[in-house]
């Protein structure tokens, strides 16, 4: 049995390691399809430390994003030193700080926010804790859409434009590779980079899980009363899970950045935040692998359905928006999906039932 997992990990790690170079053959947008999903998956695993572990119910997690984002936006594009003279003065060159100094600031600021989010919500559950962190997530993008004066540190809604490519050992992601005569596109160069992290992501979140952390966040999901009178401090894994949750949001920002290389408040709504929440809803939460099914299958879904909404279009003769019969179909297909599995495409399994089994047997 080990020996057959075994082998089924290893040829699911080849297929992983060769789809880009497959999909590059069919074009590059596959291949950004593929990138995208992946930043969702990173996503989708941070939220789910907040939603799925510890059962609080976050919407405005697209704001960790937009932190994680902005600030790889800042610390690699020409703005700042062309706004203020005083910076320009200690960076003559422009600021273009490597990835070792951008991702682990990204991932502290939004580990902060999500702190900074966690402390005034301890209180709070369900309904009530779902509406302010919304206006948290909306706070943040009103905030970027505005600090552009009376220092424009933001930019505004013009956004952030010439942000450097992610340089990893000295490879410019941004531009092709040639390896042995084989020619390697930038986006699948970027795609082995996202997958590096999502492995790393979902190796921590998984030992978190099984951690005596994973599972005090697991008995205040399930009855924070009786978690408390257990002696679990509930106030600091609260505000620990915020913490987590928002730095893997954080860090998938960075690579957003560096990866479209323009970024603007627009990228950061409200919808956004519900789509990552529908991804883990839909995978099953608190389950890493449902999650990262939701995740992959609600990023390429949309993409996907270009290529029908298109031909749908033309057989009304143009009387059907495509982007609007779009999100129909999306809604669609999640509304199938939650009325055929109510508790997700890949739950976890319920500990009553496996108990139950075992005794019997």
């Amino acid at each position: 049995m080990n020996d057959k997992k075994t082998l089924q990990y290893v040829g699911f790690g080849i297929l992983l390691f060769v789809l880009p170079l497959v999909l590059q053959q069919f074009g590059n947008a596959w291949v950004r399809i593929a990138d995208m999903a992946l930043l969702y998956v990173l996503l989708a695993v941070g939220l789910n430390i907040v939603v799925g572990y510890a059962g609080l119910l976050d919407l405005g997690y697209v704001a960790f994003f937009a932190v994680g984002a902005y600030m790889y936006g800042l610390l690699a594009s020409p703005h700042l030193t062309e706004t203020f003279p005083l910076i320009a003065a200690f960076f003559p060159g422009g600021l273009h700080m490597p990835l070792w100094v951008i991702v682990p600031v990204s991932a502290a600021l939004a580990g902060f926010f999500g702190v900074l989010l966690g402390a005034p919500t301890l209180k709070l559950r369900g309904d009530y804790l779902a509406i302010v962190t919304l206006g948290f997530g909306e706070i943040i993008r009103v905030f970027l859409n505005n600090l552009d004066q009376p220092l424009n540190i933001t930019n505004g809604p013009k956004g952030l434009s010439q942000i450097d490519a992610i340089h990893f050992f000295d490879i410019n992601l941004g531009k092709r590779l040639n390896v042995g005569g084989f020619e390697i596109a930038s986006v699948s160069l970027y795609y082995y980079l996202f997958l590096g992290l999502v492995l790393t992501a979902v190796l921590i979140s998984y030992r978190l899980e099984v951690s005596r952390i994973g599972r005090a966040w697991m008995a205040i999901r399930e009855d924070e009363i009786a978690a408390k009178a257990m002696g679990l401090n509930t106030r600091n894994l609260k505000l620990m899970a915020f913490g987590m949750g928002a730095t893997f949001g954080g860090i998938s920002g960075a690579m957003f950045a560096g990866f479209q290389g323009f970024i603007s408040p627009e990228s950061f709504s409200l919808m956004e935040s519900v789509m990552i929440v529908a991804m883990v809803v839909l995978g099953g939460l608190g389950h890493l692998p449902g999650v990262i099914l939701g995740a992959v299958l609600l990023s390429a879904l949309p993409e996907v359905l270009r290529y029908i909404a298109g031909p749908l279009q033309s057989m009304t003769d143009g009387r059907l928006d495509a982007a609007i019969l779009r999100q129909l179909l999306i809604a669609l297909a999640m509304i199938i999906i939650m009325l055929m599995r109510p508790r997700g495409l890949w739950p976890s399994h319920e500990h009553g039932k496996s108990l139950q089994s075992k005794a019997g047997a």
